[in-house]
């Protein structure tokens, strides 16, 4: 009989916030790729074809694919609290 070993991690409390933003850049869609080439329509830039929510939010309206053609560049910036308490048992 096997024993297995359970562990359990608290969650520490958070003390940063991580605010993220998504922005969608060149199409990638490979037209010719049925003939087997490659070829890109040159759009630039994902630009939502409709307002948020609605079915035509994920199209291009520049190119019309879909938004997960085109590029995802995701921005992450942390936001930390800063507190002047010093805890002696927490050492580096």
């Amino acid at each position: 009989m096997k024993k297995r070993q359970v562990v359990v991690r608290r969650k520490e409390p958070e003390r940063s916030t991580a605010m993220r933003s998504a922005r969608y850049g060149e199409c990638q869609k490979n037209h010719a790729a049925s003939v087997g080439g490659y070829v890109v329509d040159g759009c630039r830039e994902f630009m939502a074809g409709g307002d948020e929510g609605t079915g035509t939010a994920l199209t291009c309206a520049a190119c019309g694919c879909h938004r997960s053609f085109h590029r995802k560049e995701v921005e992450t910036e942390v936001v930390s609290e800063c507190s002047s308490h010093h805890n002696p048992s927490n050492k580096a």
